[in-house]
């Protein structure tokens, strides 16, 4: 691949204007600008998207360009008519002229065999081994638009622990005109962005963005804001990091300039990979019409995997006759009204989709509030039997699935549950002699009463002559009521 390259770089080098412009039309790039600037840019695309297409193209042309110099071999030329910088640069391709001549028609064309060595030395090339790319997940928040580089990989370039990767690309038209015409999210911020994200070096599933250490971001001439440290309440846990799509949008040159990025990360043994994308910004208001219209299942179905959970297991020693289902969205504990869940959770309850892309919006981690399970956005589902009992079911909070798959309503058990099983007495009341069982009398069914005891009655000496002082005080303001015993006022069973 290193050969293959640098075969590709040689030859953009010793293209014409009309050469670096009919290359950078083909893959529809930018072909304004001075030479140097086609040149940067041409090198740009050989360096970080030379995909087989645009390396036969590259071939096409520099065969188109020197096919009449191969057929001037046969006749002697005075050497000064070639510039020294051509034949420095392009030697080792004419001594295979002759056999160049036979084999363009070909498809499969071994250059180094042709043209014999190149100046770095390397001779033929490596047999292509597919080598798997590294993969970046898909966010539900981001529409990708365009890729603008594949995922790379930061290579350190010294043993120091702070390193520094530039890229150098540039905007087509069509990108700059999507960009400019986008709406604005907010003041500053548009809905297409050109985002830079970073993953571990994995080639085995999807990578999540993953930040590097001490890591920063500059654009052209500025620094680009990367999101800080959420701050950690618990002792001794480290402060955890949002690492998601950096927006570089607002420092970039919205024209056919060049723009350079420069990454600068900590070198700590761990590999790293960046990639440039030209996406579209969607909001939860956007995520949940789109899931208005493609997510809800039917009522049926729904009704289905109702019978289906409540289903006789013939393994099982407990029979279910019924699963009660909670109104109340587990998330902000108010009443559903978009009813949605994972199709890959086992449970019925449903939490509600508007808060759950709202809070995923500001702080991404798709987990289910009830089986703390993922769920990301394309597995989200509307439950559409609950949505229809929700409009049918006004008054209650919760409901009961039945075996058949039928439904009923629990408020009659809460309205029971809240009203008072025995009556209640206020003592100090006027109703409680009332009510109160006489000591000396029989009960209802003829029983003899317990005889009731006033402990406080049997106290020290001390209370007992403080009393007799205070009678023979008040004897002549009449008979002092009995003492009955001193309850703190409150609620009490009669049961």
């Amino acid at each position: 691949m290193a050969a293959e390259l640098v075969e590709a770089k040689n030859m953009v080098m010793s293209f014409r204007v009309s050469d670096l412009q009919m290359l950078l039309g083909f893959v529809g790039r930018s072909k304004s600008g001075l030479k140097h600037e086609l040149v940067t840019r041409a090198l740009q695309l050989v360096q970080f998207d030379c995909s087989p297409e645009v390396f036969k193209k590259i071939k096409e042309l520099y065969e188109t360009r020197y096919a009449k110099k191969s057929s001037e071999v046969a006749q002697p030329q005075p050497q000064q008519h070639r510039s020294p910088e051509a034949l420095s640069i392009h030697s080792s391709y004419d001594r295979g002229s002759t056999v160049a001549r036979t084999s363009i028609s070909t498809t499969n064309i071994d250059y180094p065999a042709l043209y014999g060595k190149y100046l770095n030395g390397l001779g033929r090339l490596p047999p292509k081994v597919a080598k798997p790319e590294v993969r970046l997940v898909k966010l539900p928040f981001y529409t990708t638009l365009d890729e603008l580089l594949k995922p790379t990989e930061l290579v350190p370039q010294n043993n120091e622990k702070l390193q520094e990767s530039p890229c150098i690309f540039a905007l087509t038209p069509r990108q700059v005109e999507l960009i400019r015409n986008s709406r604005e999210l907010q003041p500053g911020v548009k809905s297409v962005q050109v985002v830079l994200r970073i993953c571990y070096t994995d080639t085995s599933s999807p990578q999540e963005d993953q930040y590097p250490p001490n890591i920063a971001v500059k654009v052209n001439h500025s620094y680009c804001s990367v999101p800080g440290y959420y701050p950690s309440n618990k002792p001794g846990v480290e402060p955890k990091r949002p690492c998601r799509p950096i927006n570089l949008t607002h420092l970039m040159y919205l024209s056919a300039a060049t723009n350079r990025i420069t990454i600068t990360w900590g070198n700590y043994g761990k590999s790293y990979s960046v990639g440039l994308y030209l996406v579209r910004q969607m909001t939860s208001a956007e995520l949940l019409q789109r899931l208005k219209t493609i997510g809800i299942k039917h009522p049926e179905l729904c009704k289905a995997l109702v019978k289906e959970k409540l289903r006789l297991d013939p393994d099982s020693e407990i029979a279910t006759t019924g699963v009660r289902v909670s109104l109340i969205c587990p998330l902000v504990k108010m009443r559903l009204s978009v009813p949605c869940r994972a199709e890959t959770c086992a449970h019925l309850q449903c939490f509600d989709a508007v808060f759950y892309l709202q809070m995923n919006e500001k702080k991404p981690t798709w987990m289910c509030p009830v089986c703390d399970k993922p769920a990301p956005y394309d597995q989200l589902i509307i439950d559409g039997l609950l949505s229809k009992i929700l409009t049918e079911c006004e008054d209650a909070d919760e409901i009961e699935y039945l075996v058949d798959g039928s439904w009923c309503p629990i408020r009659a058990e809460k309205e029971r549950s809240c009203s008072p099983q025995c009556p209640i007495l206020v003592l100090g009341s006027s109703d409680v002699n009332g009510l109160l069982p006489t000591p000396n009398g029989n009960g209802e069914n003829g029983k003899a009463t317990a005889d009731v005891v006033d402990l406080t009655l049997d106290s020290s000496s001390s209370e007992e002559e403080e009393e007799e002082d205070e009678e023979e005080d008040d004897d002549d303001e009449g008979p002092q009521p009995k003492r009955r015993c001193s309850y703190e006022k409150g609620l009490v069973s009669a049961c």
